[in-house]
C-alpha cells in the first residue's frame, strides 16, 4: 500500500464506490463474502488497493493546504511542479492562531511588526502526490485556498 488504509467510516461513506471497484474486478457480493471469510489476506489487499485509488484521486485534486499551529500559519498552493508557501509567524505565546480569539487578534494586528511573513517556493520530490500526502499526515488540511489567496494579495508577491 502506498498511502494509508481508509478508516471504517471512510469505507462506509464510500460503500457504493467500493462495490463498483469490486465489480470492475468481476467480484460479486457473494464472492466478496467468501473472500472475507476464507481469504482474509486477499480481502486486505483489495481494501488496500481501493484505499490507494481513493487517495490518488483525492491527492491529484489538491490545490491548497493549510497547517495552523498556535504561533504559525503555513499556507500552501500546490502547483504542477512546485509548492508555493506563505507562512506567518508570531513570537507572542499569548496569541494562539488555532483559537477564535487568536485569529481575531491576527485580523486586528495583521500589519504589526510582531508578525513575520515568509514567502517561498519548493519543488516536489519525484512523487508530488506522496509529498502532499505526507503533509496531510502531518496535520495539513485540504482547503479551497481562501486564506492563501488573501495573504498572496496582501503581500503582493509570488516566489
Amino acid at each position: 500500500m502506498k498511502y494509508a488504509r481508509l478508516t471504517k467510516e471512510q469505507f462506509e461513506e464510500l460503500h457504493q464506490e467500493f462495490i463498483n471497484f469490486l465489480a470492475t474486478q468481476s467480484i460479486t457480493a457473494t464472492e466478496w463474502s467468501d473472500i472475507k471469510a476464507n481469504k482474509p489476506e486477499t480481502a486486505e489487499q483489495e481494501l488496500d488497493v481501493f484505499s490507494d485509488l481513493v487517495w490518488l484521486g483525492v491527492l491529484s485534486k489538491v490545490e491548497y493546504l493549510e497547517h495552523i499551529s498556535p504561533q504559525q500559519i503555513h499556507l500552501f498552493k500546490c502547483k504542477e511542479k512546485n509548492m508555493h508557501l506563505i507562512a506567518l509567524k508570531i513570537q507572542n505565546s499569548a496569541v494562539d492562531f488555532t483559537s477564535k480569539k487568536g485569529f481575531q487578534w491576527l485580523r486586528d494586528n495583521l500589519l504589526s511588526d510582531s508578525i513575520e511573513f515568509f514567502n517561498a517556493k519548493k519543488d516536489y520530490s519525484d512523487d508530488k502526490h506522496m509529498d502532499i500526502f505526507k503533509m496531510i499526515q502531518s496535520g495539513a488540511n485540504i482547503t479551497k485556498g481562501e486564506l492563501f489567496l488573501y495573504f498572496e494579495k496582501l503581500i503582493g508577491q509570488k516566489p
